[in-house]
């Protein structure tokens, strides 16, 4: 039995930060490094990168999926929309689809509304747009809203876009201001599709990218759409008995190549969604070696690489094996879903380099973090902690090596 006892901490509150740092650049950044700790501040990360390293980022972009109505009475009702009904690899379609969608949806106040439609009004480029919800499936964990508006030519992206909120993460216990529609977003986010911000990014400007090219680093971009399922804690003691959320990953044939490719050079994920994204491609290509691809889509089961401990198959061999299948397929990206959970025990294959924050007490984040570094994270995060770095989602970087 995997013991959670022993992968948390005491986080003061005072130390979560709630809101943004005015510069994004100058968090501090904390560096892990053959067993020693420094501090340093983000905008000279690339003082510590290894010249001539491939940086990959997460390009994911965060939907104002907060949606609030009210009914007749006065009651507020908050719809957290969470992904289409048909599954969270039809993301960029639904945002698309005019006149009406299905989404599971996370309901506030749901004692409030047992039945009938919630409209609202909105107004965008000067013209009154009519929004009714509808809950058609109510669940135990979430529930099936159907949206439906007019007029009809605005898509369902539109809808978010006017009258959502930022999902801003459940311990920052404040409403979203202005603000975070900026800043809890990376400033080379692209496509719609997450719930939760690639927070290991949001440190990240335009000034900062061109210093790290001037180190011949090369920079690359792969999509995963964060779910809230990010923020689920782990229920008692045994991780065995957790059920990690799945998730869209979409990785480009530049991608593989440049890993298949890499030579001595190291890997540098900026963030813990880009490093379950690499991660799982590994076992993509084992799906396609051992003959169980299937369709152009690829699910990495939870518990895979542990069922696979000491599989002995290089990853130049992995990747070699989705770079051909996506030749033999015409396919200029490699699509589809993962479950991967990355413990202490787990044998890392792609990643050489952590760019990431300081995650909550207990958390899948802190286990992969545990992973990567060993028991060391204990002392990384004490030294946080005695230092004034500030914890989660808008809270200070680190950049950790691989021991």
């Amino acid at each position: 039995m995997f013991n959670l006892e022993n992968y948390t901490y005491e986080l003061p509150e005072d130390r979560i930060a709630f809101y943004p740092l005015k510069n994004r650049e100058e968090s501090k950044l904390l560096v892990y490094k053959e067993q020693q700790i420094s501090e340093s501040v983000f905008k000279d990360i690339q003082n510590f990168l290894p010249y001539g390293s491939i940086l990959i980022f997460n390009n994911t972009r965060v939907v104002r999926a907060r949606l609030i109505f009210h009914k007749e009475t006065g009651a507020k009702i908050e719809i957290f929309c969470l992904e289409p009904e048909e599954g969270i690899s039809n993301i960029g379609k639904s945002l698309n689809r005019k006149k009406s969608v299905k989404w599971q949806c996370l309901v506030g106040n749901a004692s409030k509304w047992k039945s009938g439609r919630l409209q609202t009004e909105i107004t965008v480029n000067g013209e009154k747009i009519k929004i009714t919800a509808q809950r058609s499936k109510a669940g135990i964990e979430y529930s099936v809203v159907e949206f439906s508006w007019s007029p009809e030519e605005f898509s369902f992206g539109d809808i978010l876009s006017s009258l959502g909120k930022i999902p801003l993460p459940p311990y920052i216990k404040r409403e979203d201001e202005e603000e975070d529609s900026l800043r809890y977003q990376t400033v080379y986010a692209d496509v719609n599709g997450s719930v939760a911000a690639p927070t290991s990014g949001l440190h990240f400007t335009d000034e900062v990218i061109k210093r790290i090219k001037e180190k011949n680093t090369e920079i690359l971009p792969l999509t995963l759409h964060i779910g809230a399922g990010t923020f689920k804690p782990i229920g008692g003691n045994d991780i065995t008995k957790h059920i990690m959320h799945q998730e869209f990953f979409s990785v480009s044939k530049e991608v593989i190549e440049s890993i298949i490719n890499k030579g001595k050079r190291q890997i540098v994920s900026t963030g813990t969604t880009t490093m379950r994204t690499l991660e799982s491609l590994y076992y993509a290509g084992l799906e396609i070696l051992y003959g169980k691809a299937q369709e152009n889509y690829f699910l990495i089961e939870q518990w895979i690489p542990y069922n696979l401990q000491g599989e002995k198959i290089p990853v130049e061999i992995s990747f070699k094996a989705i770079h051909e299948y996506m030749l033999k397929n015409k396919l200029d990206s490699l699509n589809g879903e993962t479950r991967i959970i990355i413990v202490p025990g787990y044998e890392f294959k792609v990643v050489d380099i952590l760019i990431t924050n300081f995650h909550q007490p207990g958390s899948t984040l802190l286990l992969l973090v545990a992973a990567f570094i060993g028991e060391d994270w204990k002392k990384v995060y004490e030294y946080a902690l005695n230092n004034n770095f500030r914890f989660l989602s808008y809270g200070d970087g680190s950049l950790l090596f691989k021991k």
